[in-house]
């Protein structure tokens, strides 16, 4: 079991523990939490690179000391060629999840890069570009270790993404997955970061970087152009919220499904919940998830035509939904699920400004796609389109699909803030909910709330199961109680299984002492300044 990190003078916690280290070391140089996460960002996108990369997008929550959090929406619309007949014309009954057709959308994280580093110089930031980037120049240039995740996703998806332009050269030795501890070297990258350090993150869309990812895009025939990535740009938007009893919990408005995570906590908090890791703790947060999704699935879409979904938010509809709980019996499930792969990164320097970010590339290594000349891994968000013009996101130039990404933070009354998030698609809702409850609710200590058992409903990681599934620690009578309320429980052969996501969170009391913890199924750490 790991243990819960203390430090005052600030700390990042990453899923890997060179990028955790990487942002630690700029608050040590005298940097903020915002420079920090700039760097663990760059530095995760080389050294996790089926979890994430700068060909994805990112959602950011941004915490002043004393102030409402402020979000950045860093993520790109479907490119000009993305219409529902070109995919039909192609013979497409739905959008393929690897290869040239699944590079649907613009890759907007480095353009939440270049907002939150604008926000940074204006709180006095003084840290350049070149030394934010420096760590992940250098190991993409020198190589990286192939951790234990990445070395058995590259196998068990091999086939699907050795067929995708580029992929082989870079993640794959003499044809096959690398072995645990392997070095892959990424010298494309590294030049295509050192650009950016040099040039600056907006030459990412509207310069020399732009110009060669476009010509490669049309090279292996994605849709999207250089006129889309000189269109994109990373906005600030009013995040969402919910007040629960004691504290304020914040997350990301549409495309995101940060609306289910914050209507669990809340119909959550009005079940009257006495005790932890009890059948009505684990029952109420499975059956809040279910309500949730079901308005999750049919609000949440491209921002432009999901209309003010804080109404869901409302105590009315939160009592109302809790009401429609039965904590007796499961509500018959399931659902359409979905998977996803994502990093969630978090930082809150010694003056309290405090950061939750998540970065994805959707399914593993998103489309397969490395692009020749920048050696840049493409996502494929955009796959979870629809083809069907009826739809709730249906496929159009422009528009932007669904993100499982949310990251989440909370401030208590106390004066204790919270920055905590996850990676695991369908899961990232139900593992916030089980971690915040846990420690918000029932007391546990922080690294014990993310070691604790958890359990998972719906379909992730490529799996086809839609049931309940459980990790084999929890007890054996409580999952008995599950069966008994309805549940079609599956009891995994996994004690920490990476089906449950990679959480990680660090609490920022009032007296500026800093308290941290990463996920025991991730290879990262809680690291402090």
């Amino acid at each position: 079991m790991s243990e819960t990190v203390v430090g005052e003078k600030g700390m990042v916690v990453a899923p890997h523990r060179a990028a955790a280290e990487a942002g630690a070391e700029i608050l040590r140089a005298g940097g903020n939490a915002i420079e920090a996460m700039i760097a663990t960002a760059a530095t995760i996108a080389v050294v996790y690179p089926h979890m994430n990369a700068i060909g994805g997008d990112g959602f950011w929550l941004i915490r002043e000391p004393g102030k409402e959090p402020r979000y950045i929406e860093a993520c790109g619309g479907a490119g000009a060629k993305a219409t529902i007949r070109a995919y039909h014309d192609k013979g497409h009954e739905r959008i393929p999840v690897r290869g040239p057709d699944a590079a649907v959308t613009v890759a907007g994280a480095v353009s939440g890069w270049d907002l939150a580093f604008q926000l940074s110089q204006s709180f006095g930031g003084a840290i350049d570009r070149r030394t934010l980037l420096a760590d992940a120049i250098a190991r993409a240039k020198n190589g990286i270790a192939v951790t234990r995740s990445q070395a058995h996703l590259t196998k068990v998806h091999r086939d699907a993404l050795a067929a995708a332009p580029g992929f082989s050269d870079v993640f794959l030795k003499n044809g096959e997955a690398p072995d645990l501890g392997d070095t892959i070297c990424q010298p494309r990258l590294a030049e295509t970061l050192d650009q950016l350090a040099h040039a600056g993150f907006p030459d990412f869309y509207r310069g020399d970087v732009a110009q060669v990812i476009a010509d490669d895009l049309e090279r292996i025939g994605a849709p999207v152009t250089r006129d889309d990535l000189a269109r994109h740009e990373a906005r600030f938007r009013s995040p969402l919220s919910v007040r629960l009893g004691d504290a304020t919990v914040y997350n990301a408005p549409p495309p995101t499904q940060g609306l289910a995570s914050l209507i669990i906590l809340g119909i959550f908090e009005r079940l009257g919940v006495k005790r932890g890791e009890t059948f009505d703790h684990v029952h109420g947060l499975v059956e809040a998830t279910k309500r949730a999704f079901m308005i999750r699935d049919r609000a949440v879409t491209d921002p432009l035509f999901a209309g003010d979904v804080s109404v869901h938010l409302s105590p009315r509809a939160l009592e109302r939904e809790a009401a429609a709980v039965d904590m007796k019996r499961a509500l018959p499930w399931p659902q359409v699920a979905n998977k996803g792969d994502t990093v969630w990164l978090g930082a809150i320097d010694a003056n309290g400004l405090a950061v939750s970010y998540i970065q994805s590339i959707f399914f593993e290594f998103g489309s397969g796609c490395v692009l020749p000349q920048t050696g840049i891994t493409w996502q494929n968000r955009g796959s979870s389109f629809s083809l069907d013009p009826g739809a709730v996101n249906p496929l159009e130039p422009g528009r932007k699909p669904f993100h499982t990404l949310n990251p989440a933070m909370a401030r208590f009354d106390d004066g204790r803030i919270m920055s905590y998030g996850t990676m695991g698609g369908e899961g990232q809702p139900q593992t916030q909910g089980a971690v915040f409850t846990r420690y918000a609710r029932f007391g546990m200590d922080l690294a014990a709330a993310i070691d604790a058992p958890r359990w998972l409903l719906g379909r992730t990681w490529g799996s086809d199961a839609t049931n309940l599934r459980l990790e084999n620690r929890f007890d054996p009578d409580l999952v008995i109680a599950l069966q008994r309320a309805g549940h079609d429980v599956e009891v995994i052969d996994e004690a920490y299984s990476d089906v449950m996501g990679h959480a990680g969170a660090i609490v920022r009391r009032k007296d500026g002492r800093l308290f941290g913890a990463s996920d025991p199924r991730s290879d990262g750490a809680a690291v402090p300044a």
